[in-house]
């Protein structure tokens, strides 16, 4: 059976794996993040084939023999002209479906501004100042990770501020991958937070304050203690004192004056798009005062 344009009916067997082959003429991270986000999409079960560095015929010859290991739908962002066009050629002798995932946005941007393209693969990944500013921002991470640094936090761009296991570590080493100079402090019970970090609305960096659920933060806890092989009930994972930990935290950072974000159901990505999107905000607004 046969779908309009010629490919084959790829219909979903409940028992069988969906395959997705996803290629890329640069480092596929590209095509990977735009497959998982549509993949996510469907309750399906997704076997994804990741094919980076396709940059001749010998390599698209390669990938067209994986599809016809594994038939499924092919999703690719190659720019050389031919190689699109031997690409999909060997998609339509196979009869599968294949997209070229940018072409969308690709035409419709020339059109908009005029100009035609510039075909580069692996563009986007050149060691730029952009690929520089996104190492020194994981440097800087690194070393500001869990209060270190704090001689030099005022450097940061954004500051996160929240006891044990609020994500605070994961977040920041995210944002520091966006070219984001990211800081973390740690709040601990009993303890005076550190001097010297910014109220709310003061200049320099952008601090924000992380919390999360009682419940949810003592399982987290207690499944941190299980890995390391402890299983001594203290006020870490008392779920009465954890309580009173995340009240006291969040009293806190409304005294300073800062934006507090509940991370309870919110991915690492998720919580860094909050985050950023306070950032490009603040910085709008200083733009424009």
């Amino acid at each position: 059976m046969s779908d309009q344009d010629g490919t084959a009916d790829l219909r979903v067997s409940p028992d069988k794996p969906v395959h997705f082959h996803l290629v890329s003429d640069a480092t596929g991270e590209t095509i990977s993040s735009l497959g998982k986000a549509v993949i996510s999409q469907f309750d399906i079960k997704a076997q994804e084939h990741l094919w980076p560095l396709v940059r001749n015929r010998t390599m698209a010859d390669r990938v067209l023999a994986g599809v016809r290991r594994n038939r499924g739908l092919v999703l690719y962002t190659i720019v050389e002209p031919e190689l699109d066009a031997y690409l999909r050629a060997g998609c339509a002798d196979l009869k599968v479906p294949v997209l070229p995932v940018l072409e969308p946005l690709l035409g419709a941007l020339s059109h908009y501004l005029g100009l035609p393209r510039k075909p580069a693969p692996g563009r986007q990944h050149a060691m730029d100042a952009e690929y520089h500013r996104r190492i020194e921002a994981v440097h800087f991470t690194m070393a500001h990770d869990d209060g270190q640094g704090l001689d030099s936090i005022a450097s940061a761009d954004v500051i996160l501020v929240g006891v044990s296991r609020t994500s605070k570590t994961p977040t920041c080493i995210y944002l520091a991958n966006r070219g984001i100079k990211s800081a973390n402090v740690p709040l601990v019970e009993g303890i005076a937070a550190p001097p010297g970090l910014p109220d709310g609305g003061s200049p320099g960096p952008l601090v924000v304050g992380l919390t999360t659920e009682p419940g949810r933060l003592v399982q987290v806890r207690r499944a941190r203690l299980a890995t390391m092989g402890q299983t001594t009930e203290t006020d870490y994972v008392d779920a009465d004192a954890v309580r009173k930990e995340l009240a006291a935290a969040r009293r806190y950072f409304q005294s300073r004056g800062w934006p507090v974000m509940d991370v309870t159901r919110w991915s690492i990505e998720e919580t860094a798009a909050a985050v950023l999107g306070l950032l490009n905000e603040r910085r709008d607004a200083a733009g424009h005062s």
